[in-house]
């Protein structure tokens, strides 16, 4: 078995910081499979795109006979699957997708690496591991003085798009326990840095305050999610690749409990400061809007389990990791750019109209 890791989604927002972080650090080789739908972006990877071990298949996890010639073909030692249609928003109004991509794309991958697994020989067998990143989503919502998700909180997804990763969280749990597949999922909460699609949060704010534009909140902006930066999230994602348990599950969190409206003021406050005052503080430009369906109240992990086990800790503070974000998005235009197009323009005005 060579040292190569098959990444699916590799060109989206977590996969591809997860392949310029293994490396710039690692030496094992990379395939990154990818169906480029509208939040993949090879311009991430453009910095590797010469290095000779990275490779890059524009193809459907779906496709079954492409996965079984990469298989073959790389034999790859790990895969770790990203690719998921992961806005809540977008779940919403089409789930189609959701159920196509995250849980019959899963189900297909899934297939492929038993049979390929199943051929290995030993110790190549007992070695290889599929990983699985889903998210906080699938336990549903908290109250404001419930305790964190934990690995054994049941299950409660609100949303089709949470419905979606858990039923692929369970096919990769029972492929292990029925088959033996040597499997582990990673559950993680709201993650934030360079490279998102400006349809969620934190990028989508940055760049409305940076235009002087409306800054449009959800309900009355109470809702609280727990943020993990993305680069201490891919950390985590090569821990659990390295010395995770098969079988098991791993809670990666932030520890940055926040209220959307805490963060839009956040954000305000730091453009000011580093792009320079607009006529009038950017605060100015909140505007609350009308909540979306079944709009989780609060999410928190417990991640005790994971600093415990494998010694893992988030690097950056919420502020931190916060004031990173920002200037990156402030300082590539061209990137934002290429992805505002005006068809992402025409989808925000119809998600976030007043």
């Amino acid at each position: 078995m060579q040292d190569t890791i098959l990444i699916t989604g590799g060109a989206g927002f977590i996969g591809s910081n997860f392949i310029l972080q293994l490396l710039g650090r690692g030496s094992s080789s990379i395939i990154n499979l990818d169906k480029l739908t509208y939040a993949g972006n090879l311009r991430n990877l453009q910095t590797v795109t010469r290095e000779p071990r990275y490779e890059f298949v524009h193809g459907d996890i779906a496709d079954r006979a492409l996965v079984r010639d990469l298989f073959e073909r790389r034999q790859p030692r790990a895969v770790v699957h990203f690719a998921a249609e992961s806005h809540v928003d977008r779940s919403i109004r089409g789930p189609d997708d959701f159920l196509r991509t995250n849980v019959d794309g899963t189900f297909a991958l899934l297939e492929e690496a038993r049979a390929y697994w199943a051929e290995l020989p030993e110790p190549d067998k007992s070695n290889f591991r599929f990983l699985h990143v889903s998210t906080d989503e699938v336990y549903g919502s908290l109250g404001p003085t419930d305790p964190a998700f934990s690995e054994t909180t049941a299950y409660a997804p609100n949303s089709p798009y949470a419905a979606s990763k858990a039923a692929s969280d369970h096919f990769v749990r029972a492929y292990h326990h029925t088959y033996g597949l040597p499997a582990v999922t990673t559950n993680c909460s709201n993650n934030y840095g360079r490279f998102q699609f400006p349809e969620k949060l934190i990028p989508l704010m940055i760049l409305n305050a940076r235009d002087g534009k409306p800054l449009p909140v959800y309900g009355d902006g109470q809702n609280v999610r727990d943020w993990l930066y993305v680069e201490d999230h891919c950390e985590a994602i090569a821990a659990v690749l390295a010395r995770g348990k098969s079988g098991e599950t791993y809670n990666i969190g932030g520890c940055n409990e926040q209220r959307n409206i805490d963060i839009v003021q956040t954000i305000c406050d730091i453009v000011d400061e580093v792009a320079g005052r607009a006529a009038a503080p950017r605060r100015s430009l909140i505007t609350f809007v009308k909540d979306r369906p079944g709009h989780d109240r609060r999410y928190a992990m417990n991640a005790s389990k994971i600093q415990r086990e494998l010694g893992w800790h988030p690097r950056e503070t919420f502020v931190s990791g916060l004031r990173k974000t920002v200037r990156w998005y402030l300082e590539n235009e061209d990137w934002v750019r290429d992805v505002t197009s005006g068809a992402y323009r025409d989808w925000i005005a119809t998600h976030y109209a007043p």
